[in-house]
């Protein structure tokens, strides 16, 4: 288990490695599909995923990522209220076919899933987007690792003992310093190597320290949602990690934190 799980998690990150750095349409049509596959992760836990008001969902995603694409709405708000108006038809006129929680499961789906991963594309169409989009990966994967060790080595006070019992006051304050340090450093080596004396490092290493802070509650969530479900993993797409929702799980969250602070507070 741990061999295999190795193995997919250099993989993963080789993928990831690529994907961001080419950006552009590929980026683009990765954060689709991994929307799409989450979506289809998460309906099926509501029984949705095969059925009209799921399919909906889905035709939403692909028509949102368009719109990001070649931007046909001036505010793509109207996607979204297009698809609710759709969903909340389909749920009228097949009465009783679907059950409200069913309905309000795909409306969220969309916005949880597809809306929020799409911030790694757009975090990476910003301004010095090619070096700001991997915080969001320090702040999930790179926060995730350091409050794993800071929990094992120093934690005794539980945050959440129903939740996630394994996990630690001390370990969460561990993942956020940490983080902030691994920005810190990683900002340092990106300005020398580029020689970017006007990339300003305290205010990404705040934002670094903020998004994974926030990246706690996406994973917290995420496990919430299967323990209500009494399911181990959202799928097994990636073995050893298993779904999307279970390997970016605290990215969902993180993607539009790190995106609207670089966007206000630093571009």
């Amino acid at each position: 288990m741990f061999v295999t799980r190795l193995i997919s998690g250099i993989i993963l990150v080789a993928l990831s490695l690529f994907f961001i750095i080419t950006g552009g349409d590929l980026l683009l049509a990765v954060m689709l599909i991994l929307s799409l596959i989450g979506m289809f992760e998460l309906y099926r836990i509501f029984e949705v995923e095969k059925k009209m008001p799921g399919i909906l969902g889905y035709v939403a995603c692909f028509a949102y990522y368009l719109d990001l694409r070649f931007q046909f709405f001036h505010d793509n708000m109207v996607v979204i209220l297009t698809f609710l108006i759709f969903l909340l038809a389909v749920f009228v006129f097949g009465y009783p076919k679907y059950h409200s929680h069913q309905i309000m499961a795909v409306f969220f789906g969309l916005f949880y899933v597809g809306v929020m991963l799409s911030f790694i594309y757009q975090t990476r169409m910003l301004q010095n987007g090619q070096f700001i989009v991997w915080l969001i990966f320090l702040c999930s994967w790179g926060c995730d690792t350091a409050a794993y060790c800071v929990g094992v080595l120093f934690g005794k006070h539980k945050m959440s003992p129903i939740l996630s019992p394994k996990k630690s006051i001390e370990g969460a304050v561990g993942g956020v310093l940490g983080t902030m340090l691994l920005t810190g450093i990683y900002c340092f080596v990106i300005s020398k190597a580029f020689n970017m004396d006007d990339f300003v490092i305290l205010p990404l290493v705040i934002i670094s320290g903020i998004g994974a802070l926030i990246s706690m509650v996406g994973d917290l969530a995420a496990s919430a949602i299967k323990r209500n479900f009494e399911i181990k993993d959202y799928g097994k797409l990636i073995p050893g990690h298993g779904g999307v929702l279970d390997r970016f799980d605290s990215m969902i969250i993180t993607a539009p934190i790190i995106f609207f602070l670089a966007y206000y507070f630093y571009i």
